[in-house]
């Protein structure tokens, strides 16, 4: 009699049956007849030199392979063409790609609890450059024309009873260089609020260490005037049983890019990535993160979430994950979700999913754009809600799912209010 198991197949799983001769681990074909007849990126050479997560064979085939360097001449001039520029109106940076950054740099004030340290430091501190290495040419401009840096650092073992606040003020439109670190240290638990307000043109770099057993928030508010210019390069570096959520909010600028990305150093690690985005006509709010599955029995979730209304309203979202060859026991998921108001507006997902090693939890990615449903509206106005409040709630409904993720009541309610101020533009 055959004996039926119950439990289900992994893919990559091991088995009692050797490795099929000519093939790697991960089913990758050996065969020299393959190599020399194909004409793919990865045939002939390429398949002889492939390395995972080297990213030889096609530049930047894989995300492992990405460029980095503090030095700006190691990063080309941009063009608009390279793939990770190809939505950015390059002329609207405002000189933070191609200009040297001698612009006075947004004020830095800090309020919170009295145990936490506030620093301002030179260049040569040994805590800058502990998170993170620029990986594009606007961040790589930034490290170069920094002169001095904020350091935020909440003790070890010291839980954080009220918010921290990092108020970000912009008072010119000279391009300028911020750089910022926080450090999270062991077993500390915390919630750090960047608020950026005012006009800048600003390109930010910003480093958060999460060391081991340490829970971490972070929320980045971009409510900049209309004329501000925000990049913001967003590295964290996630330590061994270590916690980190970090919040994007995007709302207010002419032209907003945000960058964050979180990489894993030691099992047990869990990182929680939201974010919200309104977009009103003409302006251009981008975020591009990255989630580094570099070690084994790390946790991620992505979920990001916009709203566009208003001609030329463009919104951009690219997710990258990547799960390396040594993180097995992953478990790893994102989606982003976008809801167009109006005719005119424009939003462009495009979620990356790299696998290297089948011996995960799971792994997965959605994304999804549309118009509201025409469904839920009838709901709500066939029990006697006019269409624009019905309208309204659905939109609320939507969003608040991001804002709740924040805990933090004041700034959750003042989320909401700036969600209500959007929506009545153009009585959506």
């Amino acid at each position: 009699m055959t004996e039926i198991t119950t439990e289900k197949a992994r893919i990559g799983a091991p088995s009692a049956q050797p490795f099929i001769n000519g093939f790697t681990e991960e089913g990758e074909s050996l065969s020299p007849i393959n190599a020399n007849a194909s004409k793919a990126p990865l045939a002939g050479e390429a398949v002889k030199r492939h390395s995972h997560g080297g990213g030889v064979g096609v530049p930047d085939s894989s995300r492992a392979g990405r460029l980095t360097s503090y030095k700006l001449a190691d990063f080309k001039p941009l063009t608009g063409l390279e793939e990770d520029w190809r939505f950015t109106p390059l002329k609207r940076l405002r000189g933070l790609h191609s200009d040297v950054l001698n612009g006075a740099a947004p004020s830095v004030t800090v309020s919170g609890p009295e145990q936490v340290t506030v620093e301002t430091v030179s260049r040569e501190d040994k805590r800058i450059g502990s998170a993170g290495i620029p990986e594009d040419r606007v961040s790589a401009n930034a490290w170069e024309n920094f002169s001095e840096a904020t350091v935020l650092t909440i003790p070890a073992e010291f839980e954080a009873g009220t918010e921290i606040t990092v108020l970000i003020t912009g008072q010119d439109t000279v391009a300028a260089a911020q750089h910022l670190v926080i450090v999270a240290q062991k077993f500390s638990k915390s919630v750090v609020v960047l608020d950026h307000q005012g006009s800048a043109v600003v390109s930010e770099n910003i480093e958060i260490v999460v060391e081991d057993g340490a829970d971490l928030t972070v929320v980045s508010l971009q409510e900049w005037n209309d004329d501000a210019v925000h990049a913001s390069s967003q590295q964290a570096k996630i330590g061994r049983d270590a916690k980190l959520k970090h919040v994007v909010v995007s709302l207010g600028g002419d032209l907003v890019r945000v960058t964050p990305s979180a990489r894993f150093t030691a099992p047990g690690g869990e990182a929680e990535m939201f974010g919200l985005y309104f977009a009103d006509a003409g302006q251009h709010l981008e975020q591009r993160l990255f989630v580094d599955h570099a070690v084994a029995n790390c946790t991620s979730n992505v979920l990001y979430k916009g709203a566009l209304q208003g001609r030329n309203a463009h919104a951009v979202w690219v997710g990258d994950v990547l799960i390396r060859k040594e993180a097995e026991g992953t478990d790893s998921y994102e989606a982003n979700r976008n809801l167009l108001l109006t005719d005119g507006a424009r939003a462009d997902s495009v979620p990356n999913l790299e696998i290297e090693t089948g011996l995960i939890k799971g792994a997965g990615h959605a994304s999804a754009t549309g118009r509201l449903d025409d469904q839920h509206l009838f709901y709500l106005m066939a029990r006697g809600i006019p269409e624009d409040v019905a309208r309204r709630l659905v939109v609320r409904g939507f969003l608040h799912e991001i804002i709740q993720q924040i805990k933090v009541p004041a700034l959750e309610e003042r989320l909401t209010d700036a969600v209500e101020r959007e929506l009545a533009v153009t009585n959506n």
